[in-house]
């Protein structure tokens, strides 16, 4: 396909603009997809609130977004699986194949992983990307392009929920109910958890959280999340917890709750990337830490729990914003994040 495609891109702290670039080229084990919505993720936010994430500095021009579904509508020469008109999740990371990570099937971890939106490779909060096929997976009829987006914050929900050993009978505990904090939640429902009680000091996002399925919210404002936890599981503490807000307040009650002999899943990063936290008490409990970064043999699974009507994807998106509005996109989710729980750019319609 030949032709200018429309570019979103950060051209300082807070700032966005947009630039021409030519549509690109697949390759012969591309696909070129038409996107329609790509996710506002909370690193997006970091990027443009702070124009880093660790060692990952941005340099302007730079193209957020890695949270992509589309159409592909035009197919390499070696893709067989993939037609023009299939709609498509795309999985962000391409990684090397190679390593002792790839070749272990933990690719998550490979060293040498080209990610969207992580830099210096640039997002797509733009028209079109060319991306290898074997990373973008067709969804059904009935689901949209919207929550082909939408796939990639729910894989990490369900790395989170797989790496706890989720399974029927338990009550688990989430803590946070922002993007991450409800996909985690929905994700151990589908598989089976029979309850799941969700923490959070955001009103608005606990009532999205009952709205999704949370059987029980607690509002750590005003409630004292321990006792209320204690008193939920008959004093016995729970079977699981998924640690989604990442500061040491929540971490620490995470460990408190926590029933002896559990496990504890820690998915969200701290601002300082250091706490200070109870350990002797781990070690009295026993608890197990695991820990997630991103997530690997996902994608199907989880389409098809949304396929099945088992996640409730659609329900997490509060507000959507045309791509010509990014800039009113990203300061808006920036300045209201007690209002908003999932954003998402329309780039399509």
């Amino acid at each position: 396909m030949e032709g200018k495609m429309k570019v979103a891109v950060m051209t300082g702290i807070g700032q966005m603009a947009f630039e021409e670039r030519e549509i690109p080229k697949p390759a012969a084990n591309e696909v070129l997809v038409r996107l329609e919505y790509v996710g506002i993720c909370g690193s997006d936010l970091h990027y443009y609130e702070t124009g880093a994430i660790g060692s990952y500095v941005v340099e302007p021009p730079f193209v957020l977004g890695h949270e992509p579904g589309g159409v592909v509508v035009e197919v390499g020469e070696q893709v067989t699986h993939l037609k023009v008109g299939d709609k498509v999740a795309l999985e962000p990371g391409k990684t090397c194949g190679h390593c002792a990570f790839c070749r272990e099937g933990k690719y998550n971890l490979c060293p040498d992983v080209i990610f969207f939106a992580t830099p210096p490779v640039d997002g797509v909060f733009q028209e079109y990307v060319a991306h290898e096929a074997d990373l973008c997976f067709k969804i059904p009829d009935s689901m949209t392009t919207l929550e082909a987006a939408l796939i990639e914050p729910l894989a990490v929900g369900f790395h989170a929920a797989i790496q706890g050993d989720a399974h029927l009978g338990q009550k688990a505990v989430v803590m946070g109910a922002g993007c991450i904090g409800l996909v985690s939640m929905m994700a151990l429902l589908a598989r089976g958890v029979s309850e799941v009680c969700v923490v959070d000091i955001m009103e608005k996002r606990l009532n999205k959280a009952l709205e999704l399925g949370a059987t029980k919210v607690i509002n750590g404002a005003k409630e004292n999340v321990e006792e209320a936890i204690c008193q939920w599981t008959d004093g016995k503490g729970a079977d699981l917890v998924i640690e989604t807000a990442g500061t040491q307040i929540t971490t620490t009650q995470a460990i408190r709750v926590a029933k002896k002999g559990s496990n504890l899943v820690l998915v969200g990063y701290s601002k300082t990337g250091e706490m200070t936290l109870p350990m002797s008490l781990v070690l009295d409990k026993e608890l197990t830490f695991k820990t997630v970064f991103r997530y690997r043999h996902i994608y199907p699974l989880a389409i098809e729990a949304v396929a099945s009507g088992k996640v409730n994807l659609k329900g997490i998106v509060t507000d959507i914003f045309p791509l010509e509005h990014v800039q009113k996109a990203m300061d808006y989710s920036v300045s209201n994040k007690a209002d908003i729980v999932k954003a998402v750019i329309q780039i399509k319609k």
